[in-house]
């Protein structure tokens, strides 16, 4: 089965930046869409962006125009570029593939954004 390790998440202040990873194992990656979730304490997991395999992508309105996702098939690796940060996106930060599949979440990677 696929595993997937997020990274790169920490405090920031309003307005400021992050860039997540995700690195996938096995071989289905290339082809997989691939998606950010992400989830607060006491509410449901929330997609906010998917990339197809050749590049396409999408976003929910709450992150469009601050967030950019992107990939390097060749090195297993999804990427969010996170801008303008509000403090509404503090959250934990998951990959997974699109749909989504129960046994592939990882631990996620904490995004704070705090004065």
């Amino acid at each position: 089965q696929e595993q997937l390790v997020e990274s790169g998440g920490g405090l920031v202040q309003p307005g400021g930046s992050l860039r997540l990873s995700c690195v996938a194992s096995g071989s289905a990656f290339s082809t997989s869409i691939m998606a950010w979730y992400r989830q607060v304490p006491g509410k449901g997991r929330e997609r906010i962006a998917f990339i197809g395999p050749s590049g396409s992508t999408s976003y929910a309105p709450s992150v469009k125009g601050r967030f950019t996702i992107s990939r390097e098939n060749a090195k297993n690796t999804m990427y969010l570029q996170m801008n303008s940060l509000k403090s509404e996106d503090t959250a934990v930060y998951y990959c997974n593939t699109f749909p989504s599949k129960d046994d592939s979440w990882g631990q996620g990677t904490q995004v704070t954004v705090s004065s």
